[in-house]
């Protein structure tokens, strides 16, 4: 599996990029969001259990932009 750059949040600091990639999975469509780790007490038990093999990460809204843009240019494409 690889990962494709699809962009990061305009607003970011060096370092601290809350970032979407897309993967190129031949089985399903997915995608990779690099964010801010949600360490908030009252936000972990909103989610509820999170399970060993998987975190919660936070993004800027600007970020799913990209993935919109992505969206839009692959239903072009059909």
């Amino acid at each position: 599996m690889r990962a494709q750059f699809l962009g990061k949040d305009p607003e970011s600091t060096e370092g601290d990029s809350p970032t979407l990639f897309a993967t190129d999975r031949a089985d399903r469509v997915t995608y990779i969001a690099q964010g801010w780790k949600v360490t908030d007490p009252r936000v972990l038990a909103d989610v509820g259990p999170v399970p060993d093999h998987e975190t919660l990460v936070e993004i800027p809204e600007e970020v799913l932009k990209f993935y919109v843009r992505r969206y839009r240019q692959k239903e072009g494409d059909s």
